[in-house]
Protein backbone atom coordinates (compact mmCIF):
# COMPACT_ATOMS: atom_id res chain seq x y z
CA UNK A 1 0.00 0.00 0.00
CA UNK A 2 2.89 2.75 0.74
CA UNK A 3 4.29 2.05 -2.58
CA UNK A 4 0.97 2.62 -3.99
CA UNK A 5 0.71 5.96 -2.08
CA UNK A 6 4.39 6.87 -3.06
CA UNK A 7 3.34 6.40 -6.61
CA UNK A 8 0.48 8.84 -6.43
CA UNK A 9 2.34 11.42 -4.67
CA UNK A 10 4.79 11.36 -7.70
CA UNK A 11 2.14 11.37 -10.36
CA UNK A 12 0.60 14.58 -8.66
CA UNK A 13 3.85 16.53 -8.29
CA UNK A 14 4.71 16.00 -12.30
CA UNK A 15 1.25 16.56 -12.75
CA UNK A 16 2.28 20.34 -11.30
CA UNK A 17 5.76 20.12 -12.76
CA UNK A 18 4.76 19.96 -16.54
CA UNK A 19 2.67 22.89 -16.83
CA UNK A 20 5.34 24.87 -14.85
CA UNK A 21 8.19 23.80 -17.29
CA UNK A 22 6.16 23.84 -20.35
CA UNK A 23 5.54 27.78 -19.49
CA UNK A 24 9.63 28.17 -18.02
CA UNK A 25 10.29 27.03 -21.78
CA UNK A 26 8.09 29.56 -23.58
CA UNK A 27 8.06 32.18 -21.36
CA UNK A 28 11.12 34.02 -22.86
CA UNK A 29 9.32 34.14 -26.50
CA UNK A 30 5.59 35.30 -24.94
CA UNK A 31 4.71 38.99 -25.62
CA UNK A 32 4.66 41.39 -22.42
CA UNK A 33 0.84 41.05 -22.61
CA UNK A 34 -1.27 37.82 -23.69
CA UNK A 35 -4.56 36.89 -23.74
CA UNK A 36 -5.83 35.62 -20.58
CA UNK A 37 -9.22 34.98 -21.20
CA UNK A 38 -11.27 33.98 -24.29
CA UNK A 39 -15.04 33.42 -25.35
CA UNK A 40 -16.51 30.45 -26.72
CA UNK A 41 -15.31 31.27 -29.68
CA UNK A 42 -11.94 31.04 -28.75
CA UNK A 43 -11.16 34.98 -29.39
CA UNK A 44 -9.22 36.62 -26.58
CA UNK A 45 -11.41 38.92 -24.85
CA UNK A 46 -9.61 40.01 -22.01
CA UNK A 47 -5.68 40.96 -22.03
CA UNK A 48 -2.69 40.99 -19.16
CA UNK A 49 0.79 40.73 -18.45
CA UNK A 50 2.63 37.69 -19.34
CA UNK A 51 3.17 37.24 -15.32
CA UNK A 52 -0.23 36.65 -14.20
CA UNK A 53 0.69 33.38 -15.89
CA UNK A 54 2.33 32.08 -13.54
CA UNK A 55 0.06 33.14 -11.07
CA UNK A 56 -2.37 31.10 -13.07
CA UNK A 57 -0.47 27.74 -13.51
CA UNK A 58 0.41 28.18 -9.33
CA UNK A 59 -3.22 28.57 -8.77
CA UNK A 60 -4.43 25.45 -10.63
CA UNK A 61 -1.60 23.64 -9.08
CA UNK A 62 -2.65 24.47 -5.64
CA UNK A 63 -5.75 22.69 -6.48
CA UNK A 64 -4.32 19.76 -7.60
CA UNK A 65 -2.46 19.81 -4.16
CA UNK A 66 -5.89 20.74 -2.16
CA UNK A 67 -7.53 18.42 -3.65
CA UNK A 68 -5.33 15.64 -3.36
CA UNK A 69 -3.92 16.57 0.66
CA UNK A 70 -8.01 16.91 1.02
CA UNK A 71 -8.70 13.05 -0.43
CA UNK A 72 -5.54 11.79 1.81
CA UNK A 73 -7.19 12.78 5.07
CA UNK A 74 -10.87 12.25 4.08
CA UNK A 75 -10.71 8.51 6.40
CA UNK A 76 -10.06 10.89 9.27
CA UNK A 77 -12.63 13.32 9.11
CA UNK A 78 -15.31 11.60 7.55
CA UNK A 79 -18.49 11.10 9.70
CA UNK A 80 -19.86 8.02 8.17
CA UNK A 81 -16.30 6.52 8.40
CA UNK A 82 -16.91 4.38 5.16
CA UNK A 83 -14.08 6.89 2.94
CA UNK A 84 -11.30 3.97 4.23
CA UNK A 85 -13.09 1.31 2.16
CA UNK A 86 -12.77 3.66 -0.68
CA UNK A 87 -8.73 4.55 -0.30
CA UNK A 88 -8.03 3.56 -3.98
CA UNK A 89 -10.31 4.42 -5.62
CA UNK A 90 -10.39 8.32 -4.11
CA UNK A 91 -6.77 8.07 -4.89
CA UNK A 92 -7.46 7.40 -8.41
CA UNK A 93 -9.83 10.23 -8.83
CA UNK A 94 -7.34 12.84 -7.04
CA UNK A 95 -4.84 11.73 -9.96
CA UNK A 96 -7.56 12.43 -12.24
CA UNK A 97 -8.44 15.59 -11.67
CA UNK A 98 -4.32 16.69 -10.93
CA UNK A 99 -4.47 15.33 -14.61
CA UNK A 100 -7.36 17.40 -15.65
CA UNK A 101 -6.05 20.39 -13.62
CA UNK A 102 -2.68 19.86 -15.54
CA UNK A 103 -3.87 19.75 -19.06
CA UNK A 104 -6.16 22.96 -18.40
CA UNK A 105 -3.02 24.55 -17.39
CA UNK A 106 -1.10 23.60 -20.58
CA UNK A 107 -4.42 24.74 -22.50
CA UNK A 108 -4.18 28.19 -21.27
CA UNK A 109 -0.25 28.61 -21.84
CA UNK A 110 -0.53 27.40 -25.38
CA UNK A 111 -3.67 29.89 -25.80
CA UNK A 112 -1.43 32.91 -24.52
CA UNK A 113 1.23 31.55 -26.97
CA UNK A 114 -0.99 31.76 -30.59
CA UNK A 115 -3.40 34.64 -29.34
CA UNK A 116 -6.57 32.48 -29.43
CA UNK A 117 -8.31 29.26 -28.15
CA UNK A 118 -7.27 27.43 -31.28
CA UNK A 119 -7.78 23.85 -29.17
CA UNK A 120 -10.97 25.23 -27.83
CA UNK A 121 -12.46 21.45 -28.92
CA UNK A 122 -9.60 20.21 -26.51
CA UNK A 123 -10.94 21.42 -23.71
CA UNK A 124 -14.23 19.72 -24.09
CA UNK A 125 -12.31 16.46 -24.87
CA UNK A 126 -10.16 16.51 -21.79
CA UNK A 127 -13.23 16.79 -19.92
CA UNK A 128 -15.58 14.02 -21.39
CA UNK A 129 -12.48 11.88 -20.81
CA UNK A 130 -12.46 12.82 -17.14
CA UNK A 131 -16.00 12.32 -17.06
CA UNK A 132 -15.40 9.13 -18.26
CA UNK A 133 -12.55 7.94 -16.03
CA UNK A 134 -14.69 9.13 -13.17
CA UNK A 135 -17.90 7.40 -14.82
CA UNK A 136 -15.68 3.82 -14.30
CA UNK A 137 -14.87 4.93 -10.64
CA UNK A 138 -18.36 5.97 -9.45
CA UNK A 139 -19.29 2.69 -8.82
CA UNK A 140 -16.64 1.52 -5.97
CA UNK A 141 -17.48 4.83 -4.01
CA UNK A 142 -18.83 3.91 -0.92
CA UNK A 143 -21.60 6.55 1.20
CA UNK A 144 -19.93 9.34 2.60
CA UNK A 145 -20.57 13.03 2.94
CA UNK A 146 -17.76 14.37 0.46
CA UNK A 147 -17.34 12.52 -3.12
CA UNK A 148 -20.07 11.46 -4.94
CA UNK A 149 -24.21 12.02 -5.58
CA UNK A 150 -24.65 13.17 -2.45
CA UNK A 151 -28.05 14.43 -2.57
CA UNK A 152 -30.32 13.72 0.70
CA UNK A 153 -31.65 10.28 -0.47
CA UNK A 154 -28.50 8.40 -1.00
CA UNK A 155 -27.44 9.97 1.93
CA UNK A 156 -30.68 8.17 4.07
CA UNK A 157 -30.36 4.83 2.35
CA UNK A 158 -27.16 3.15 1.39
CA UNK A 159 -29.68 0.96 -1.40
CA UNK A 160 -30.17 4.28 -3.01
CA UNK A 161 -26.68 5.72 -2.85
CA UNK A 162 -25.65 2.40 -4.59
CA UNK A 163 -28.57 2.52 -7.34
CA UNK A 164 -27.96 5.84 -7.69
CA UNK A 165 -24.27 5.67 -8.50
CA UNK A 166 -24.05 2.25 -10.56
CA UNK A 167 -26.26 4.23 -13.10
CA UNK A 168 -24.43 7.78 -12.89
CA UNK A 169 -21.42 5.85 -13.66
CA UNK A 170 -22.75 4.71 -16.88
CA UNK A 171 -24.33 8.18 -17.42
CA UNK A 172 -21.34 9.69 -17.16
CA UNK A 173 -18.94 6.87 -18.90
CA UNK A 174 -20.69 6.90 -21.68
CA UNK A 175 -21.90 10.40 -21.58
CA UNK A 176 -17.72 11.43 -21.56
CA UNK A 177 -17.11 9.12 -24.33
CA UNK A 178 -19.48 10.67 -26.52
CA UNK A 179 -18.72 14.33 -25.69
CA UNK A 180 -15.34 13.18 -26.46
CA UNK A 181 -16.04 11.94 -29.70
CA UNK A 182 -18.68 14.66 -31.09
CA UNK A 183 -15.86 17.59 -29.84
CA UNK A 184 -13.41 16.57 -32.72
CA UNK A 185 -15.71 17.49 -35.03
CA UNK A 186 -17.94 20.52 -34.09
CA UNK A 187 -16.97 23.51 -34.24
CA UNK A 188 -15.10 25.31 -31.20
CA UNK A 189 -18.85 27.17 -30.17
CA UNK A 190 -20.86 24.06 -30.72
CA UNK A 191 -18.34 22.13 -28.43
CA UNK A 192 -18.81 24.51 -25.97
CA UNK A 193 -22.55 23.73 -26.14
CA UNK A 194 -22.64 19.87 -26.26
CA UNK A 195 -20.22 20.72 -22.82
CA UNK A 196 -23.14 22.35 -20.91
CA UNK A 197 -25.73 20.07 -22.04
CA UNK A 198 -23.54 16.81 -21.00
CA UNK A 199 -22.72 18.22 -17.86
CA UNK A 200 -26.39 18.97 -17.23
CA UNK A 201 -27.61 15.79 -17.92
CA UNK A 202 -25.14 14.55 -15.67
CA UNK A 203 -25.86 16.18 -13.33
CA UNK A 204 -30.02 16.06 -12.94
CA UNK A 205 -30.72 12.78 -13.92
CA UNK A 206 -28.66 10.63 -10.78
CA UNK A 207 -30.08 13.42 -8.64
CA UNK A 208 -34.08 13.08 -9.84
CA UNK A 209 -33.64 9.38 -9.90
CA UNK A 210 -31.91 9.41 -6.22
CA UNK A 211 -35.39 11.03 -5.16
CA UNK A 212 -37.51 8.54 -7.35
CA UNK A 213 -35.82 5.59 -6.11
CA UNK A 214 -35.52 6.46 -2.38
CA UNK A 215 -39.26 6.88 -2.73
CA UNK A 216 -39.87 3.38 -4.25
CA UNK A 217 -37.59 1.74 -1.73
CA UNK A 218 -40.06 3.40 1.25
CA UNK A 219 -43.46 2.29 -0.67
CA UNK A 220 -41.92 -1.33 -0.64
CA UNK A 221 -40.60 -1.29 2.61
CA UNK A 222 -43.48 0.31 4.00
CA UNK A 223 -46.48 -0.28 2.51
CA UNK A 224 -50.12 1.31 2.94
Amino acid sequence: MKSKFHLYDALVIACIIVPCLYLASVYASLPATVATHFGIDGKPDQTGDKSTLWFVVCLLGGVSIFSYLLIRFLPKIDPKKNVQYSTATYNKIAIAVAVLVSGISCLIIRAAQVGRFEMGNMLPVLLGVFFAVMGNLMHNIKPNYFVGIRTPWTLESEETWRKTHQLAGKIWFFGGLLLAALSFFLPAEYAFYVLMVTVAIMALIPVGYSYIYFKQLQKTNHPQ
